[in-house]
């Protein structure tokens, strides 16, 4: 009776391996942009190799040139797992409410799971707040961005009373790409200022704690002390770690417990990953976006 046991159960086991091998053979990361594509897969390469191994499968990372690419890529199922930001989430359950599932947040290292759009611009352009920035150059990020497009797009017409048309209050609004576009340009001088994001949390000269100014400081592409800061916005919900839905339910339990655990498994890992100094990640839920998708849905739609 023992043999016949310790048989189903060899045979069960053996079976649902060969399933799980059958319904994914190979796993995809895409990454949101935020700095180049080389970093970006660098930050990730530690845990692409660790999702490797806890999955047994190639596991690929994908750094597209925008969010949009990443968007369409969990929407069309040929990215499993993202980082994203609240608007790109708000973006994909708009298009589709069952491709993805929110699983983890980032922690800040005070406890909390907020974020800010930080508006800057150089030191020595003379400009110290928005009303000095009237007539000049102003710099969004992506279009799917929520630090880098839509809250500032929402929040910086209600300080000027005007709205973000080039010519009305600025001289000029322009989309730079990205993050890491956006910062360059301001430090370089090619536009007078511009917005990204942080935790707002530790010394502006170390560009805060996390967010896109302290990558560009670890990167060494700019001096904080050339920089000013001249508005922020109100808090953001950081944006959640998102698994396919149609992924095999033990993939999702493995990929979530590895996030989940990744600060205390390997700190650097986990400082590449979440952008900077973070506590960790926890669960999070649809909820927490719901505002941010009614502000999507109001602002831009899909």
């Amino acid at each position: 009776m023992k043999k016949t046991i310790a048989l189903a159960l060899a045979t069960t086991t053996a079976l649902s391996t060969a399933a799980f091998a059958q319904d994914i053979t190979e796993f995809r990361i895409g990454i949101l942009g935020g700095e180049n594509a080389q970093d970006r897969m660098n930050s990730y390469s530690c845990l692409q190799d660790y999702a490797a191994e806890e999955l047994g499968v190639e596991v690929k990372l994908f750094a597209p040139a925008d969010y949009n690419g990443v968007i369409q890529g969990l929407l069309g199922g040929t990215i499993d797992m993202a980082w994203l930001g609240a608007s790109s989430y708000a973006a994909t359950f708009l298009q589709d409410p069952e491709a993805v599932e929110p699983v983890l947040v980032k922690v800040n290292m005070d406890g909390s799971i907020g974020y800010h759009s930080i508006g800057f611009a150089r030191k020595d352009a003379g400009v110290t707040s928005l009303e000095d920035m009237q007539g000049k150059v102003f710099g969004f990020g992506d279009p799917n961005s929520t630090s880098g497009y839509l809250i500032p797009s929402i929040e910086i017409p209600q300080a000027t009373g005007s709205t973000m048309e080039s010519g009305d209050y600025f001289g000029e609004v322009k989309f730079t790409g990205g993050h890491e576009q956006t910062i360059v340009a301001v430090y370089n001088g090619d536009i007078d200022g511009g917005v990204t994001w942080a935790d707002g949390q530790g010394n502006w000269e170390d560009g805060y704690n996390s967010g896109a100014l302290r990558k560009a400081v670890d990167a060494g592409l700019v001096d904080m002390n050339e920089l000013v800061q001249i508005w922020k916005s109100k808090v953001i919900p950081e944006g959640p770690v998102v698994l396919r839905k149609a992924l095999p339910n033990e993939v999702k339990a493995k990929m979530t417990a590895l996030v989940d655990g990744l600060h205390e498994r390997d700190q650097d890992c986990a400082y590449g990953v979440a952008a900077g100094e973070t506590l960790g990640f926890q669960p999070v839920e649809h909820s927490t976006y719901e505002s941010v998708i009614a502000a999507r849905q109001s602002k831009i739609g899909g």
